[in-house]
C-alpha cells in the first residue's frame, strides 16, 4: 500500500507540491505571529529586569521608560539634581544613578552614568571601570576595542548629529553581555558629559532632551582628566539628568518610592507595570494578526479540500479499477485517507518550520538593530497546537476518502 501511495504521489508531484507550499505558507503566517509576538514579550522583559524603578520629570510614562530602558532617543525635561542628591541620601535607596542621553558615537548611544549601572548588568567582562572623567566602558555589542578613543557627536550620525571637537572618551572596559539596548551603549561618567555641555556642578540645566546643551567650540574644552568624584553628585546644585535609576532596599521601599516621586514636579514608574501596558496593545495587535492568520489558513484549507475532492472524483475510474482487481473498500479508502493526511500534513509541519526560522531571523534583525535579545522558542503549547492541526487533518481527510469509499466499482468505471 505504502509503495502505490508513494507512486500516486510522485505521479502528481506537481499538483502534490504546490498544495504543500500553500499549506505551508498558510500555516507559517500564524506561527510566526505567534512566535514573533512572545520573544518581543520576552526580550522586553529581560530587557528591563535590572530597573526596578526610574524616577524621570513629568511626561509620558512610557517615553520615560523607552528612554532610560531602551536609550530609545527623545526630548525630555530634565530632573533638578536636587532630585538626584536626596535619592541618594534616602535610605531607603541602595542606589540611585542618572542617565544622561542625548549624545552619540556614530550611532551608538553615549550615556552618562555611573559605576552602579555597570555592576547592576551584571559588571564588566574585561578593562576596568571608571577612574578619570574621560573613560568610556562600552557594550559587549560594540565595535570598538580597549585603548580606542570616541568623540562623541549631539545627535545619531546618520541624522547629521554635529562633534563636539574638544571632547574625548577613551575606551578601558567592557560590560559583560546583557541582552538589552545597553550592550550597544556606550558609557561614560555623568560629570564627563556636564563637562562636555558646558554645566559647572553649580550651574542648573536648562535644556531638553540631553545632559546638557551643545557644546564642543574652541572656547570650551573640558578637562576630562580628573578624577571621577561621586560626591559631585549629592550637591543639590548639581546639573539636571534626563532619569534616574533607582534600586530600592526592599520591596516596601520601592512602592514607598514610587509614591513619594509621583507628585508634583517628578515620575517614578516601576517599568515592567509599563510594559505590561504595551504588551496589553501588542495583544491586540496580536490578536488582529492572528484573525488574518487563520482567516488566510481557513481560506487555504477550504480551496484545498476542494481541489481534493474535485481530484478524487476525477479519479473515479482509477478507484473503481482498484475495486474492479479485488481491493477491498476499506483499502481504497485507507489509501486516499493517508495520501491526503501526507500531503497536508507535510504542509502543516513544513509550515511551523518556515515559521520559526522567520521568526529567528526577525528576531536577529531587530536585535542586530536595537541590541535587545529577542528568545525566539517553542513551548509545549506549540507543540499541542501542531498536534490539535494534524488531528483536524485527519479528520477533514475523512470526507474525500468516505466518497470513494460510498462508491461501486460498475458506477465508477461507468463514469
Amino acid at each position: 500500500m505504502i509503495g502505490f501511495i508513494w507512486a500516486d504521489i510522485r505521479r502528481h508531484a506537481a499538483g502534490v507540491l504546490a498544495v504543500v507550499l500553500l499549506i505551508a505558507l498558510a500555516s507559517a503566517l500564524g506561527v510566526c505571529v505567534t512566535l514573533s509576538e512572545r520573544a518581543v514579550r520576552l526580550g522586553s522583559a529581560r530587557a528591563a529586569a535590572a530597573f526596578d524603578l526610574v524616577v524621570g520629570a513629568p511626561g509620558s510614562e512610557t517615553q520615560l521608560v523607552l528612554s532610560s530602558v531602551f536609550l530609545q532617543p527623545a526630548p525630555r525635561p530634565l530632573l533638578p539634581g536636587a532630585v538626584l542628591a536626596a535619592l541618594r541620601a534616602d535610605p531607603r535607596v541602595a542606589f540611585a544613578a542618572p542617565v544622561g542621553f542625548g549624545d552619540f558615537a556614530g550611532d551608538d548611544p553615549v550615556v552618562g552614568t555611573t559605576s552602579e549601572i555597570v555592576e547592576a548588568f551584571g559588571g564588566l567582562g574585561e578593562g576596568r571601570g571608571f577612574q578619570r572623567l574621560r573613560d568610556a566602558v562600552v557594550g559587549a555589542a560594540v565595535e570598538r576595542r580597549i585603548g580606542t578613543h570616541v568623540q562623541p557627536l549631539h545627535g545619531r550620525l546618520s541624522d547629521g548629529g554635529h562633534p563636539h571637537d574638544a571632547v574625548s572618551y577613551e575606551v578601558v572596559g567592557r560590560m559583560k553581555p546583557t541582552g538589552t539596548a545597553w550592550d550597544k551603549a556606550i558609557l561614560v561618567p555623568i560629570e564627563a558629559v556636564w563637562a562636555a555641555h558646558d554645566h559647572d556642578a553649580g550651574d542648573e540645566a536648562e535644556h531638553e532632551g540631553d545632559a546638557g546643551s551643545p557644546a564642543g567650540t574652541a572656547e570650551h574644552r573640558p578637562d576630562l582628566d580628573r578624577p571621577v568624584d561621586p560626591a559631585a553628585l549629592d550637591r543639590r546644585q548639581a546639573p539636571g539628568v534626563p532619569a534616574i535609576v533607582v534600586k530600592p532596599r526592599t520591596i516596601a521601599a520601592a512602592y514607598a518610592l514610587r509614591q513619594a516621586y509621583r507628585q508634583e514636579g517628578t515620575l517614578a514608574v516601576f517599568p515592567a507595570e509599563v510594559l505590561t501596558r504595551l504588551y496589553g496593545t501588542l495583544g491586540d495587535a496580536r490578536t488582529v494578526l492572528q484573525v488574518v492568520a487563520y482567516g488566510a489558513q481557513g481560506l487555504v484549507g477550504a480551496a484545498i479540500l476542494f481541489v481534493i475532492v474535485v481530484h478524487v472524483l476525477q479519479r473515479r475510474r482509477q478507484i473503481g479499477a482498484l475495486r474492479a482487481f479485488g481491493a477491498p473498500r476499506r483499502a481504497v479508502f485507507l489509501i486516499v485517507w493517508a495520501e491526503i493526511v501526507a500531503m497536508v500534513g507535510l504542509g502543516v509541519c513544513l509550515g511551523f518550520a518556515i515559521g520559526f526560522l522567520a521568526a529567528l531571523t526577525l528576531a536577529r534583525l531587530a536585535g542586530g538593530s536595537s541590541g535587545i535579545a529577542f528568545p525566539v522558542e517553542l513551548r509545549p503549547e506549540d507543540l499541542s497546537t501542531l498536534l490539535a492541526l494534524l488531528a483536524a487533518v485527519a479528520l477533514v481527510a475523512l470526507v474525500p476518502a468516505g466518497l470513494t469509499y460510498r462508491q461501486s466499482p460498475a458506477s465508477a468505471l461507468r463514469a
